[in-house]
């Protein structure tokens, strides 16, 4: 017996690298050294840093990826896991340096992971960040056939001083949300139970979605929010704290980024909430709670700035194609949100 016999194809594997090699390499920046194939990736850390702190983020893309099984189709899943980690390495004012990621199958299938790894090299390029590399594990036996799971690890600078912390957010900060792309990656257990439950299928056109399949609507990607973020500091917006919303939805994620004795006066209605989560609402008799304990309801990141800068920050997304709400303001709390049900 040999290992191809056992389920593990090393020609394979050694195929799908050089298929891949491109599409790592588009993404490097100056700082990589050396190429593709070795023992680990290596980078040079950037000058200009008086005290550098690397800042570290990982996560993966969740149940959607069963979404992409069931429809064959990888192309917008990468991105999904390139924007999960470099989405929080950016909270704390972070620029994304680097990103490797981790693919587990049960029998590698070259066109299917080539799809998978055009949409990390795509995130990636969005972000500004280079894949550095990774691992793809074939692992027989363990996963189902034509199935795979992602995990993804970012690695992101920022000067100490420029840290954003919890610290700095004043009582009188307003929050202002920047729009989803939609469900993103966070609640697809509740999609699918409601999809599976109601007995839709992946390919109806409900008319909400003008014309759209639900499939197409729910692998829609997660938005990257780094370059336009990360400009907005250098252009002078007076950013004292940040926060993804991703599982938990706003009342998870936006207290994490408060400080001692401060909530969050939301103003429910203050923003546009895309189709989406009307119809998963309507489709899976969800309630307004739960709705908001699982999505993110149209808002995928948040940034806390002063009273003052609220029409210049919202003029500065909306400049960089993102649709920008004041949603809400700081107020003395003990860490919750307040009004979400009002």
């Amino acid at each position: 017996m040999d290992y191809r016999e056992a389920g593990v194809d090393v020609e394979a594997g050694r195929a799908f690298v050089e298929q891949i090699r491109n599409l790592v390499q588009s993404t490097h920046r100056p700082e990589v050294l050396g190429g593709l194939g070795g023992f680990s990736g290596c980078f040079a850390l950037p000058g200009g840093f008086k005290e550098p702190v690397l800042v570290s983020g990982t996560d993966g893309v969740g149940t959607k990826l069963k979404l992409a099984f069931t429809l064959n189709n990888h192309h917008t899943v990468g991105i999904d896991l390139v924007a999960m980690c470099v989405n929080d390495v950016l909270t704390v004012g972070a620029e994304p340096l680097f990103f490797l990621d981790y693919v587990a199958t049960g029998k590698l299938n070259q066109e299917q992971l080539t799809q998978v790894v055009t949409g990390i090299s795509r995130g990636c390029q969005i972000a500004g960040c280079a894949l550095l590399g990774g691992e793809t594990a074939e692992m027989p036996g363990f996963y189902q056939t034509g199935e795979y799971d992602l995990a993804g690890f970012c690695v992101g600078i920022v000067e100490k001083s420029k840290m954003l912390n919890a610290s700095q957010v004043q009582v009188g900060d307003i929050a202002i949300g920047l729009a989803s792309d939609g469900v993103h990656s966070n609640g697809f257990s509740l999609v699918r139970k409601i999809i599976d439950t109601c007995e839709y299928s992946w390919s109806d056109r409900p008319p909400i979605f003008e014309g759209k399949t639900l499939g197409e609507v729910f692998l829609t990607p997660t938005r990257i929010y780094v370059k336009p973020v990360l400009e907005a500091l250098k252009a002078g917006l007076d950013i004292h704290a940040m926060a993804h919303i991703t599982g938990g939805g706003l009342p998870e994620n936006l207290p994490r980024c408060l400080g001692e004795n401060q909530s969050i006066q939301l103003k429910i209605g203050s923003w546009v909430v895309p189709p989406v989560f009307e119809w998963l609402a309507i489709a899976g008799s969800v309630d307004s709670a739960a709705m908001f304990d699982t999505f993110n309801m149209g808002i995928g990141f948040v940034v806390l700035i002063p009273p003052a800068q609220v029409e210049q920050a919202i003029a500065w997304f909306n400049s960089h194609d993102i649709a920008a709400y004041a949603i809400g303001e700081v107020i003395t709390g003990s860490g919750q949100l307040e009004g979400l049900l009002t």
